[in-house]
């Protein structure tokens, strides 16, 4: 009789063990970022509470002199929450700036800034006088904080790059110089350029363009209309104070020009008529 043979159940070898470790590092790695993710839920509030604190006590030393306001301003403090407890802002410690150290020019548009009614006559007058080249855009007068301002613009007045006046404009240049001689004006006269980068044989910054054309309509004034020295006063801006957009020809045209200037404050009576004959004298 045949023996029965009996089929013992062998287990495989399996190569696929490694899921376990692998889930279990899955698992781990998932709750490991879900305390990173709790913990980085900070109380905003009480974060720019700390912020608003330490700014503070830096600008009570002098570090920010400009004060809390200021770092708000700019972005580097963040603004207060309704309920913070911390003052809004730190008293400035700095005080302002004197008045004279600012250089005085206008350059608000004529609609924001109101006509003083003591020029609307001498504004009339220069109208009247200079109407062909207020046409032609080389001319335009408009009332600032510091007074009249008659623009004479590049295009009328002066060749690119140069510092003379144009020997066509020296008509319209005389019209309004014998108009201002009437009057016992303070003239201040600025140089204005656009924003192209300027280097030829005479001048290599615009500062350097600005500045010698308001000298050189100075010099004019003084030498052959005999205004009297004491009464002016020249500047150059260069191209940081524009009137209209640099990036555009149709504004780098109006920015380039000669502002004078007829300040509103009286001069004295000393000084009230011009002295004919004293030399310019070149800085």
């Amino acid at each position: 009789m045949k023996s029965k043979k009996r089929w013992k159940y062998r287990a495989r070898a399996t190569h696929e063990r490694w899921l376990v470790s692998y889930a279990d590092f899955i698992t781990l790695l998932f709750a490991f970022f879900v305390v990173m993710y709790s913990t980085a839920q900070v109380d905003r509030k009480k974060v720019t509470q700390l912020s608003a604190a330490i700014q503070v006590a830096f600008q009570q030393m002098g570090a920010y002199p400009g004060g809390v306001e200021q770092l708000r301003a700019t972005g580097q403090l963040p603004a207060p929450v309704a309920n913070n407890t911390l003052p809004a802002s730190a008293p400035n410690t700095k005080p302002p700036a004197p008045a004279e150290n600012k250089i005085p020019s206008a350059r608000q548009p004529p609609e924001s800034t109101p006509k003083n009614p003591a020029l609307n006559e001498l504004q009339s007058d220069l109208e009247k006088a200079l109407a062909a080249e207020i046409t032609r855009g080389e001319v335009a007068l408009r009332q600032g904080p510091d007074g009249l301002v008659v623009s004479l613009r590049e295009v009328g007045f002066f060749d690119s790059g140069s510092a003379g006046i144009k020997p066509g404009a020296q008509p319209a240049f005389s019209r309004m110089a014998g108009i201002l001689l009437q009057g016992n004006y303070r003239i201040r006269v600025e140089g204005h350029t656009d924003n192209l980068p300027i280097h030829n044989s005479q001048f290599t910054s615009n500062w350097e363009l600005s500045t010698a054309r308001s000298t050189e309509m100075i010099r004019m004034l003084i030498t052959k209309y005999n205004f009297s020295p004491e009464m002016l006063s020249a500047a150059g801006y260069a191209e940081y104070h524009p009137i209209a957009d640099n990036q555009t020809d149709a504004g780098r045209a109006l920015n380039r020009r000669v502002d004078v200037v007829v300040l509103a404050q009286s001069a004295p009576a000393a000084h009230a008529k011009p002295s004919p004959g004293k030399p310019f004298s070149q800085p």
